[in-house]
């Protein structure tokens, strides 16, 4: 089953050359699938340089695409961040911003494409441990070629963008999903 959702821009930072974010999910056999479609004038975002695949600390500093994803009524969850330029991190934390630790997970399958008014990047990911995982945050970071950050979520908390604050995780998976 797949979902299509679509990310709001923060209402206090102004959402910069960005138009939309759309983000789909799907479950394929063991995986995980994301597709995020962003909208705007693509010239005047900084996409990070191709890179080969690997770990990388503070991706969310740039343009990045993020994940969160938790058990309803539990503190711990777990944050996969997936840059343009085929970078990834994946944490698991204990309780709200406490206790991360890297996720022991493949890396995952990062492609797109970027020009014109769209930059698209198709993510797919397997390893998450999956039992009882319901609740859904879906973000984005994007970066200005001024450097101005732009940040997107399914929801946003009162105050500053905070993704990891539990009025993020705003979607719940059907209970044969993840």
């Amino acid at each position: 089953m797949a979902m299509s959702l679509d990310l709001r821009p923060h209402p206090g930072i102004p959402p910069g050359p960005v138009q939309a974010i759309r983000v789909e999910v799907e479950r394929r056999g063991s995986a995980l699938a994301f597709t995020y479609a962003l909208a705007g004038a693509v010239e005047r975002i900084r996409i990070p340089s191709p890179s080969p695949a690997k770990r990388a600390e503070d991706l969310w500093r740039h343009t990045c695409f993020e994940a969160f994803l938790r058990v309803p009524g539990e503190e711990a969850y777990f944050e996969l961040n997936f840059s343009p330029s085929g970078e990834w991190a994946a944490y698991r934390f204990e309780g709200y911003r406490s206790g991360r630790t890297e996720l022991d997970i493949p890396a995952p399958s990062i492609s797109g494409y970027e020009g014109g008014e769209a930059l698209v990047r198709f993510v797919s990911l397997e390893g998450l441990p999956s039992h009882g995982v319901r609740g859904l945050g879906l973000s984005a970071v994007v970066e200005d070629a001024a450097g101005g950050l732009s940040y997107w979520a399914l929801a946003h908390p009162p105050g500053d963008p905070d993704f990891h604050h539990p009025d993020c995780f705003a979607v719940e998976f059907p209970a044969a999903s993840i």
